[in-house]
């Protein structure tokens, strides 16, 4: 082991903690605001993700096998969260800013209409959207955070995009 800069670094580790953190602090709040809708429970969450990072930290062998863990830790923080604190309320999105990158609006009241149908949606299916959309995530990478088949993941995958389909379709006129 070698010292630098006041980290500890192992031969052949490809990065430090502050190394892993800096490269997925964003990644790992994104999930969790947008699973959450909720920026204070996304930071808390996010925090104790990181916690159990820094605890696990030296199970992990390479860059790759740590965005995969913080990634599954996230959204099965997430999940719990939601379940131990029954959290269904909503919040207003205009005081809850874009976390990391932002985003073009064309139409804000649609986009955020969007977001709260988005919101509404079972908890399984809204994850594996958030995965899928937000973190750009295929469907083979979603089942090994989620812990499930391939199929269950596009199964849950169509019927989130079936149920936002007919949501958007009662509320705003059918969609051609």
């Amino acid at each position: 082991m070698t010292e630098a800069k006041g980290c500890v670094v192992e031969a052949g580790r490809r990065s430090t903690f502050a190394e892993a953190l800096r490269a997925n602090q964003a990644m790992v709040f994104s999930i969790a605001y947008h699973f959450l809708r909720d920026r204070p429970a996304a930071e808390e969450l996010a925090q104790d993700v990181f916690l159990q990072l820094y605890r696990s930290f030296e199970d992990l062998d390479s860059d790759s096998h740590i965005t995969f863990w913080l990634r599954r830790a996230a959204s099965n923080r997430a999940i719990d969260y939601l379940r131990r604190r029954k959290f269904r309320a909503a919040i207003a999105l205009e005081q809850a800013p874009e976390p990391s990158t932002a985003a073009v609006e064309d139409d804000p009241l649609l986009n955020r209409r969007l977001r709260a149908l988005i919101a509404s949606l079972p908890e399984k299916q809204r994850i594996a959207m958030v995965l899928r959309f937000q973190e750009d995530l295929m469907p083979e990478e979603i089942s090994k955070i989620l812990d499930m088949p391939v199929r269950t993941v596009k199964s849950h995958l169509q019927r989130a995009l079936a149920l936002l389909r007919e949501k958007i379709g009662r509320s705003m006129g059918e969609i051609r």
